[in-house]
């Protein structure tokens, strides 16, 4: 402004030449530039928040603004905020589901794409819990309301998203801080650059304008934008594939896990039971076996016998009608067909009706080893066979554990189920380290001891896993678990998919390094921008910053910290081509885990109790080789499994002397 009254005067003093010269040192188009700039970097950064709140705003849209609930028989249109807990309310085809419900009656086919990603709909029928937000595609439904309101999946699905992206991530609040100290210093270091100047015999003009330089070249906004931007990129490119962060923390800190604990059942298997084998007796026929036993399961809610009934389905096995079904608590079922009684269940209630052959019994050992459940069945006294069931593992489990061994991750299982079903889990999916047979609190006590190895994640999906869930450094919940495990999660797979965990793993790891390059980039800018706008290489080569330039400079830098947290957007996190490099690493760990624990499996007959599985371990653990021993037995046949940890090789004739010693006859050693 004193520039601007000296031109005046100049030019009413007649002295027109220096009027001109003193034209440039105005500076009306550093302004106009400094906004402009400033207003570039504020519309990415609002293009940044735009792609997250997106995914919010597509989530909100999803939510019907009207209900249609049955009152005295009649279909009445309500508000859905007016829906109560209790209420029935109708779902047309092609209507979008008000509420959380339970189905009470009829069947339907529900696209739940936009909350899971799944493309193939959901067949859903009665007792089956439908979500606010899904479309139903076919079918009339009727269904009784259960979580309203803010207690419904979408809305907590939308304040996870809300929640992710205005919060900050650890690394974030750093950055914060330097900026904090970093305006009061910039200030001192322009008062300090123009008194310098002043006192080495320089204008009062060219002074100030070293200071200005240097207050329009400093950039703390560029450190500020470093990492929230990234985060909210982060957290939105993980919302449209189904991966909801709650906290920045999670984002930021899910990249640095070393440690990944699974949950078995729900979480590496898909939660439900599916017929695995069929084994006949001699002289029957696999489609007599499977007719005669889903005749007799289709009159039973066990989850067990509906796998059987949902294989015949599938199958287009022959149905028979049953007639006189019975039901006997513990022990089985029987139902009469054409004169005929049909049985069905544990080996020693099949025992009371018909002979099984001892030879049959042995060949199911490796069956029973797998921790798969049997089922036997008979015809009045006439043998039919056994049905083995278990919880099938999902497809992507395999694939999804050797992904996280190549990121250089230790993949753990730890399960309450039996330590047999735990095994044959682990050689499908690869997981060479598991814990089987454990309590909720035990599973919190591991998750504690594997803390000290490194930063540790636990993926679960019941309520057993919470304690694990709220302990572990990040929690991660499939979409389809309890409401508890999926509060104590910080991180939501909607898909169920476990190719997802890897994928997340990646996504942090894109989402730090981006904001560790933007925090170095606009510290880098600032320690080369500063010294040269106070002109310190002035003396030396004549460098002297124009503030329009300075402007520029910093706008740029918010531009660009922006624009390198905007290619977020663009990362497949999904691509596994770049995880080889941590394979060595992962691979030497396995080995050493190979090295000193070798495993073997001694399967015993005649072990008919509790005391009998004590004896055993107490015996094998007798002989110094042996680190941990667990011994189990299946009720049905009472065949014994004893699972052996030895520190170094043992031959089988020790430990089968030891087991021998005992009265007790040892089948095979594997």
């Amino acid at each position: 402004m004193a520039e601007l009254f000296a031109i005046f005067y100049d030019q009413a003093s007649g002295n027109f030449h220096q009027a001109s010269f003193r034209l440039h040192n105005l500076y009306f188009e550093s302004s106009a530039l400094i906004l402009t700039f400033v207003a570039i970097g504020k519309t990415l950064e609002a293009y940044s928040k735009g792609k997250t709140l997106k995914a919010l705003k597509g989530l909100i849209s999803l939510s019907p603004e009207i209900a249609y609930i049955l009152a005295d028989g009649k279909e009445v249109e309500v508000p859905v905020e007016q829906v109560k807990p209790g209420d029935i309310f109708v779902a047309r085809p092609g209507s979008i589901i008000p509420v959380d419900g339970v189905i009470t009656k009829g069947f339907g086919s529900i696209d739940e794409s936009a909350l899971t990603g799944e493309s193939v709909p959901a067949e859903k029928q009665t007792g089956e819990t439908v979500y606010a937000g899904k479309i139903n595609l076919e079918g009339f439904l009727t269904c009784a309301a259960v979580q309203v309101g803010e207690d419904t999946s979408l809305s907590k699905i939308i304040r996870l998203v809300e929640n992710a992206s205005t919060q900050k991530a650890p690394i974030s609040k750093m950055a914060d801080r330097v900026s904090y100290i970093f305006v009061p210093t910039v200030i001192v270091i322009s008062i300090f650059t123009a008194a310098i100047w002043l006192i080495l015999g320089q204008s009062l003009y060219f002074s100030l304008s070293r200071a200005v330089s240097v207050l329009v070249i400093s950039c703390p906004c560029a450190l500020g934008l470093a990492a929230p931007v990234a985060v909210m990129t982060g957290s939105g490119a993980g919302a449209r594939r189904g991966i909801l962060f709650k906290t920045a923390s999670a984002l930021e800190e899910m990249g640095k896990a070393l440690i990944i604990a699974f949950d078995k059942t729900g979480t590496l298997t898909v939660g439900h039971p599916a017929l695995s084998d069929i084994i006949t007796a001699p002289g029957v026929a696999e489609e007599d076996l499977v007719s005669y036993a889903s005749s007799l399961e289709a009159g039973s809610e066990h989850p067990i016998a509906k796998a059987v009934s949902s294989f015949a389905d599938a199958g287009n096995f022959a149905v028979k009608q049953i007639d006189n079904f019975k039901s006997f608590p513990g022990r089985g079922v029987t139902g009469e067909v054409g004169g005929s009684i049909i049985s069905g269940g544990k080996l020693e209630f099949i025992k009371t009706v018909a002979f099984v052959p001892e030879d049959f019994i042995l060949k199911l050992a490796p069956l029973l080893e797998d921790g798969k459940t049997p089922l036997y069945f008979a015809l009045d006294s006439k043998f039919l066979g056994c049905l083995f069931v278990c919880d099938k593992i999902r497809e992507s489990a395999g694939r999804a554990v050797e992904e996280l061994k190549n990121l250089g991750i230790r993949p753990v299982m730890l399960t309450g189920d039996s330590f047999a079903a735990a095994s044959f889990i682990s050689r499908q999916t690869g997981i060479c380290e598991f814990y089987a047979g454990l309590l909720p609190e035990e599973k919190e006590a591991l998750i504690r001891k594997f803390q000290a190895d490194g930063k540790t994640v636990m993926i679960g999906d019941g309520a057993n896993d919470s304690p694990a869930l709220a302990r572990a450094d990040i929690g991660v919940a499939m979409g389809g678990g309890t409401g508890i495990a999926l509060d104590c999660a910080e991180v939501v797979l909607m898909k169920n998919d476990l190719l997802d965990v890897p994928a997340t793993v990646r996504l942090s790891r894109a989402a730090l390094k981006i904001i560790k390059e933007n925090l170095f980039w606009a510290f880098f800018y600032n320690a080369v921008g500063i010294p040269l706008a106070a002109g310190v290489w002035f003396p030396i080569f004549g460098w002297v910053l124009h503030p329009a330039v300075g402007a520029a400079a910093m706008g740029l830098s918010s531009v660009c910290v922006v624009l390198n947290a905007l290619r977020l957007n663009f990362f497949n996190p999904y691509d596994s081509s770049k995880d080889g490099r941590y394979i060595r690493t992962t691979r030497k760990r396995e080995e050493k885990l190979t090295e000193v624990n070798m495993e073997k499996t001694i399967l015993v007959q005649s072990v008919t109790c509790s005391h009998c599985t004590a004896r055993i371990e107490k015996a094998l653990r007798k002989l110094s080789e042996v680190v941990d021993v667990q011994a189990t037995r299946d009720e049905t046949t009472n065949i014994g499994t004893a699972k052996v940890v030895l520190s170094k090789a043992v031959s089988d004739a020790l430990l089968k002397k030891a087991i021998e010693d005992q009265d007790y006859e040892v089948i095979s050693i594997k």
